[in-house]
């Protein structure tokens, strides 16, 4: 799939993501409710957010995998981290470009950016 990252004149700027993210394709795949946990069930990283977020892309970089996609296709990501605070932005970022291996902080065209990246909180 073809995906177009916009961040129009007008909006917020700049902001460590894409505002707006037009994917092209005849093929949607979607992965969820991946956790810090290995295939056997074995915690990952606990007390660790930055080893946690990580695992969790790790887990649903194999489900991309498995359905012919990389990290590259994907046009959303929806995080829902408990007791979150903003001071956590910095280990929470690191999990994902470590993973990831896409630039979350790069306003440049042509690079490999995620358009949405969406904090939710459960205390």
């Amino acid at each position: 799939m073809t995906v177009q990252h916009l961040s129009p004149e007008g909006m917020l700027q700049p902001v460590p993501y894409h505002h707006v993210a037009v994917g092209t394709g005849t093929k949607h795949v979607h992965v969820s409710g991946q956790i810090a946990r290995q295939a056997d069930g074995a915690p990952v990283a606990p007390g660790d957010l930055a080893g946690q977020v990580a695992q969790a892309l790790r887990n649903t970089a194999i489900g991309l995998t498995g359905a012919g996609a990389t990290f590259a296709d994907v046009l959303r990501l929806t995080f829902y981290v408990t007791q979150w605070a903003p001071e956590k932005i910095g280990d929470f970022m690191a999990g994902v470009a470590f993973t990831t291996g896409l630039e979350v902080t790069s306003r440049s065209p042509g690079k490999n950016t995620f358009s949405n990246l969406l904090c939710g909180s459960s205390l």
